[in-house]
């Protein structure tokens, strides 16, 4: 979770062959390569079709964690990725390995970055919450208060609770929206206040998979006494405090060589593992998934045949550009208090809190799940799609990238990944890996 344009994309290519799902279901087998393992418990050289090298750190009683994310490159078709998890503020997991651009084999080095797709609302939604904590933004109060133009078409009641957990009707846009429009923050706030919602807000939840970031953008920049873009606050008032390699806005000068390439899912993979249903969605131009995701600018709008990713331009849902340290840095703070940048316990006691669900409960309109719940921009683990203990928040993003804190244990986590999966309630990849820290924890 979450399913991006470019994966639907490809689900539409595939429309001709997808009734060959179950005739291609259990008829493929893979041979797992033999593994090399040499040196200390800091660092192993894995032997595939071409040899991959897993570096980092792990603290004593998390060995079964590298165990893990070796086999994701042995057993799980891994290409590149990185895996890093605070405890109570210790670093105790930090991996990278594989390599960064499947066409040129350059390996994924200790600094690499990738995009995370929508793991990036998480880091968008850590801005609300250092403004809720500074007393400048109310979660119960109507987004009106701070934004008077976003009255129009019968939004004068939508609180910014109900626009944070995708409860506002407000996922596509009715308006043509390019790229020129979302670099032009004034123009982009006219095109959302005018925008109509589709059903009564507070009634239906459906994923705001692009907009959500540009609402939060400009409630941010209404509230922000700067007035500065999410992006830009995100920098100055988190990734720079903590000294992270994390961005919402990727500056110009930052070198492709740092940039891992994503590869897409395989053909076979999506037809063996991508929901049918979605994808079928996905064909129709009219549906909401359709028009939340893949047109009208689509999630694609994010990457830049040049330079990897787009440069100087704000997606706050779905851009977000990092290293698993680093976002794993950033929940760790959360989990653990946020004294480093000076969270009330108020606010975080508001994070872990348990979703509130719409009028007509938890079924997604866009997604065509039940179950899944949101609050405060972030996701919340449930049993539809767990993930750390109870209280636990995060983001997680398509292809397989998660990130969380879960303030119960002390636990701030983050995978990158990339090679994209298909899995849409938890990449296999990043479920061995949790599994595995999670474990290290209860025998500690």
């Amino acid at each position: 979770m979450f399913v991006e344009g470019p994966i639907l994309e490809r689900g539409l290519r595939m429309g001709a062959v997808v009734e060959m799902r179950h005739a291609l279901r259990g008829t493929l087998v893979g041979e797992e390569p033999e593994v090399d393992r040499v040196g200390s418990a800091r660092r192993v050289s894995v032997a595939t079709s071409a040899r991959v090298t897993v570096d980092g750190h792990i603290s004593p009683g998390f060995e079964a964690v590298r165990e893990a994310f070796v086999e994701n490159f042995t057993r799980r078709r891994e290409l590149g990725g990185a895996c890093c998890a605070y405890r109570h503020g210790e670093k105790v997991v930090d991996l990278w390995g594989g390599v960064r651009d499947k066409r040129t084999g350059e390996p994924w080095e200790q600094d690499t970055m990738v995009l995370v797709w929508s793991a990036t609302k998480g880091l968008a939604a850590m801005t609300l919450a250092l403004a809720h904590a500074r007393g400048r933004l109310d979660y119960e109060a109507p987004v009106s208060r701070y934004w008077p133009e976003f009255a129009q078409q019968g939004k004068a009641k939508i609180t910014v609770r109900q626009l944070l957990a995708h409860q506002a009707g407000l996922f596509a846009f009715d308006e043509p929206v390019d790229r020129s429009v979302i670099a032009d923050l004034d123009r982009l706030a006219i095109v959302l206040a005018r925008q109509k919602p589709a059903w009564e807000p507070g009634t239906r939840q459906g994923y705001h998979a692009l907009t959500l970031g540009f609402y939060e953008g400009e409630l941010l920049r209404r509230v922000d006494p700067q007035h500065r873009s999410l992006g830009q606050f995100f920098q100055d008032e988190i990734a720079s405090p903590l000294g992270v390699d994390v961005y919402i806005r990727l500056p110009e000068w930052m070198p492709n060589s740092r940039l891992a390439v994503l590869a897409p899912p395989s053909p076979v993979d999506m037809l063996l593992h991508f929901p049918l249903r979605l994808t079928l969605d996905s064909m129709n131009h009219h549906s909401k998934i359709y028009r939340a995701l893949i047109a009208n600018p689509g999630t694609a709008i994010v990457l830049d045949k040049e330079r990897v990713y787009a440069r100087n331009f704000e997606v706050p849902s779905g851009g977000g550009v990092g290293t698993a340290r680093a976002i794993a840095r950033a929940y760790g703070v959360l989990a653990t208090g946020g004294r480093e940048l000076g969270l009330r316990p108020e606010t975080l006691e508001l994070l872990a809190a348990p979703a509130v669900p719409p009028a007509r409960g938890f079924y997604d309109e866009c997604l065509k799940v039940d179950g899944v719940q949101f609050s405060l921009g972030f996701m919340k683990s449930t049993p539809a799609w767990p993930f750390g203990s109870e209280g636990a928040f995060g983001s997680p993003g398509a292809g397989g990238s998660l990130g969380f804190a879960d303030p119960a244990a002390g636990v701030g986590y983050a995978y990158v990944t990339s090679q994209m999966g298909t899995r849409l309630t938890g990449d296999p990849r990043d479920v061995a890996l949790r599994h595995a820290i999670y474990a290290a924890i209860r025998r500690r």
